[in-house]
This record gives C-alpha cells, structure tokens and sequence, in this order.
C-alpha cells in the first residue's frame, strides 16, 4: 500500500520470514491499514534497524510490528529506538520450534515492553495493531468491529 503514508511498519529480520510475515500483509491490507515492509537483522544490520525504527514516528507510522527468530532480538533493539508501541511475531524455528523465539521476546526488561503474539502469529499481529490504530482513529475501530461480526456470523 504506497498510496498512504504507512501507519504501521513490518519489519523482520531475515527474508525467510517473509512467508509468514505476508500474512501480516495481508490482514492488513484487508482492513484497509497502509503499512512498509523492511527487512533488517539486528545483528547483522544495527544501524539499518535503529535508524529505520528511530524515524519510524517521524515518518507517520503508529505501531510496529516485529518478527524474528532464534535469539529475536529484533522487537526489543526497535522498541528501544522508538516511542511507538511494538507487537513481536515469534518465528518458528527449526531447533526449538519457536519457543526460543518466544522466550527471548516476553523477557523485555523493565521500561521496554513489546506486545507479543502467538508463534508465527502474524495475522494477529496485524489485528492487534489495527485495534491499537482504532484507539484514536475512528476508522480503523469500526473496521475491527466489522471484522469482529463477520467472525461471529462464521
């Protein structure tokens, strides 16, 4: 979605993330949610990362949504850089099936918080920063409530 400024940012840490993080994508872009995709390793990519995630709110965007994998540092090096509020995606690994993932994200330190769904949980991440987009923009909660009808009809 070029055509608006992004309000939330996707930003994972390698490209084999990207199939799981399209679902993200795509939820959003069924909510109608403008959003950028970057791909950046806070390991092999501190600057990129911190100067990506630093310029986030200056940029328009909202809310973050991070995914990584194995050590997953990638949500907590953004959330230390931006006053945004971060939602991490825990990836599926092949060594311990995500629960490393997992683990390193819901330990942030004390003042840096991150949200975080379930394994490979990126359409509810997508949700979830919608939701939190509807705190203050009207739009985006009336949208979550039709979401959440069409839902409950099945």
């Amino acid at each position: 979605m070029a055509e608006k400024t992004p309000l939330v940012g996707i930003i994972m840490g390698s490209k084999s993330d990207l199939g799981v993080m399209e679902e993200c994508a795509e939820q959003l872009e069924e909510l109608g949610v403008p959003y950028e995709v970057v791909i950046a390793s806070a390991h092999r990519q501190p600057a990129k990362v911190h100067d990506w995630a630093a310029g986030a709110a200056g940029r328009g965007m909202r809310v973050i949504v991070a995914a990584a994998g194995k050590a997953a540092h990638l949500g907590g090096v953004v959330a230390a850089c931006t006053p945004l509020p971060v939602i991490t995606v825990p990836m599926k690994t092949s060594d311990l099936g995500g629960l490393d993932s997992l683990l390193s994200m819901v330990q942030m330190p004390a003042g840096v918080p991150v949200a975080c769904v379930a394994i490979n949980g990126a359409k509810n991440a997508a949700i979830l920063a919608t939701q939190i987009l509807g705190t203050g923009m009207p739009e985006y909660l009336e949208r979550i409530a039709e979401f959440k009808r069409r839902l409950a009809e099945g």
